[in-house]
This record gives C-alpha cells, sequence and structure tokens, in this order.
C-alpha cells in the first residue's frame, strides 16, 4: 500500500460522477490518479484535464478518460500535491517542475484540493528553502539577475547530463534558495514583473482544503467536501 493511500482514498468524496477533474503531477496526485482509475473501471465516468505529460500517460494506463481545457475549462476539482503548506492553505509548488499548468488547471477547478505528508506544513512559505520559477529560456539571464536583486539564490535545474531540465512547455526553471517569506504576496507580484518569467511556485489563496498523510489517519484542513 502506497503512504499516500489514505489521502487519495479521501480525495475522491470531492468527485461526482460526470465530473471533470484536474489531474495533478507528482507523487501524491498519481495515487489520487491510480485511485480514480480503480472507480472509472468500476463505473464512474469522470474525464481528467493532466497537468503534466507523465500524468497524462499514468491516466491512460490506468484509464482514466482525458480532455482539455479548450473543451472543459470550468472543473468541478482539482486534486494535486503540494512542497509546502502554510496555516492559511498558502503553497509552494514545482519542484516536479509543472507549475504553469498546476497553476492554469488549478484556476479552472471550482475547489481546489491538495494531498501532502506531514513534512510539508511550514510556519511561513519558503522555510524548506526552494521556490521554482519557469522561465524562458530566452530571458534566463535577466530573470536570474533580477531574482538574486530580490534576495534569491536562483540556480537553473539541470538533469542528467548536466543539460537545462525542459518543462513540458518548452521553458527552464530557475530553482531559487529563499529565506521564510514575511509577505509572499509582495514577492510573487514582484517575481512575476521580471520580463520572461511565466510564472512562480508560489500559489496563494488557492488551495480550499488541505488533506495531510499522517500515521493511521488523515488530517482534513479547509472546506469539507460537498454534500452528496
Amino acid at each position: 500500500m502506497s503512504s499516500m493511500d489514505g489521502i487519495a482514498e479521501r480525495a475522491l468524496a470531492w468527485v461526482r460522477d460526470g465530473d471533470v477533474i484536474g489531474l495533478g503531477s507528482g507523487r501524491a496526485a498519481c495515487a489520487f490518479v491510480e485511485k480514480l482509475g480503480e472507480r472509472v473501471r468500476a463505473g464512474l465516468r469522470v474525464r481528467g484535464v493532466p497537468t503534466s505529460e507523465g500524468t497524462a500517460r499514468l491516466a491512460r494506463e490506468v484509464g482514466v478518460p482525458l480532455t482539455t481545457l479548450e473543451e472543459h475549462d470550468d472543473l468541478a476539482v482539482a486534486v494535486d500535491g503540494a512542497d509546502e503548506f502554510d496555516a492559511a492553505r498558502n503553497l509552494i509548488k514545482g519542484w516536479g517542475a509543472a507549475l504553469v499548468r498546476e497553476k492554469i488547471v488549478a484556476a479552472c477547478a471550482r475547489r481546489f484540493v491538495i494531498l501532502v505528508g506531514p513534512e510539508k506544513r511550514v510556519d511561513k512559505l519558503g522555510a524548506r528553502g526552494k521556490l521554482p520559477v519557469e522561465v524562458v529560456p530566452f530571458g534566463v539571464a535577466l530573470a536570474a539577475k533580477r531574482l538574486r536583486a530580490l534576495g534569491l539564490v536562483p540556480g537553473l535545474r539541470s538533469e542528467g547530463g548536466g543539460a537545462p531540465l525542459v518543462t513540458d512547455n518548452g521553458n527552464w526553471i530557475l530553482d531559487c534558495g529563499l529565506q521564510p517569506v514575511d509577505d509572499p504576496r509582495l514577492l510573487e507580484r514582484a517575481i512575476r514583473e521580471i520580463p520572461g518569467v511565466l510564472d512562480s511556485g508560489l500559489f496563494l489563496g488557492m488551495a480550499h482544503t488541505v488533506l495531510v498523510q499522517h500515521e493511521g489517519r488523515v488530517e482534513e484542513i479547509g472546506e469539507a467536501p460537498p454534500a452528496r
């Protein structure tokens, strides 16, 4: 059994027959997709909008039908993981490099449900020391310079062989070292004003519910699932 099975199963409470669902990326989100596939094989009728090519492959493997935001831009719910969350359910995401698509899908969802382990809870965003920023390759030098001026420490994310990691959107990721942030909204605005920056991993005021997987129990923070 996956360590995320409890929260993945609990997240199904937000899903109704006929829903179009945002499917996040990463370990917790993949556990949810696998549970969703079990329900689909048992007769649940849903369609998913994946936030990454990896999630799309998994959804096809487990039998979850897929669609696009062009066809369905009003999602009943999006289910995803996070790399940090605070007491106000603000998040840092993007360690898996899918942050731009994840934010777009979350913005299209009436409810945004986050699945995490307890180690992701922080007093202030930035406590785990990394904030991803997706950047157009042509603008990476300028973006890195401006990010340093904001007090961040940007480094280009690479993959095997040292080449820059390329996102599903064809862009690069600057992983920014940082200290706990006193004003995340101010930082988010400053980052997004940099030419060439697509978006940052700050997801502020977006999550309706956070499900935390503890040993033997699930903690539910925020909105309860809708009544059936």
